[in-house]
């Protein structure tokens, strides 16, 4: 059963372009560290490591930001899985489709370095044209976005 994800490429998707011609999207939380083979199971035991690494870089965070930074993180990196679907908003008021197709990479010094190869549908849906729920769930931050698309596959 594929899983419907919206997975934003860089903050106001300023990545978004970099992604969809280089077929991947990626995170940049723990910019500089390799994660291969690092990615536990369980989301919580990845965030048990790796929260107090994320907040001696950010000290102005909270906790709970850090714990988002490395949720989404393992998200990217672990939690989808080949042939899911992911919505991107591209930047300019419409989403790209894409299915993940590739396991993670650390692509040092990329501005999202932790990568995972996607095959980019040629779709693009405005978001005017989505259902006001699907409008509701891409627009706010999280799992609850997701939650609320994998619910619902046919939003």
């Amino acid at each position: 059963m594929k899983s419907y994800y919206r997975i934003m490429l860089g903050a106001k998707s300023k990545f978004a372009e970099e992604c969809f011609t280089g077929s991947f999207i990626g995170a940049g939380f723990l910019y500089g560290i390799d994660l291969t083979g690092k990615f536990p199971e369980d989301w919580r035991a990845f965030n048990k490591a790796y929260i107090p690494i994320w907040l001696e870089s950010h000290p102005e965070k909270t906790r709970v930001s850090a714990g988002l930074a490395c949720g989404a993180l393992w998200t990217v990196a672990k939690g989808l899985n080949r042939g899911d679907i992911v919505l991107s908003p591209d930047g300019l008021g419409s989403y790209r489709v894409g299915e993940i197709a590739g396991d993670y990479q650390f692509v040092k010094g990329a501005n999202l370095p932790h990568q995972r190869k996607v095959l980019w549908l040629n779709v693009s849906i405005p978001r005017t044209a989505m259902s006001q729920t699907l409008q509701n769930s891409t627009g706010s931050i999280g799992t609850q976005a997701l939650e609320v698309i994998r619910a619902n596959p046919d939003l």
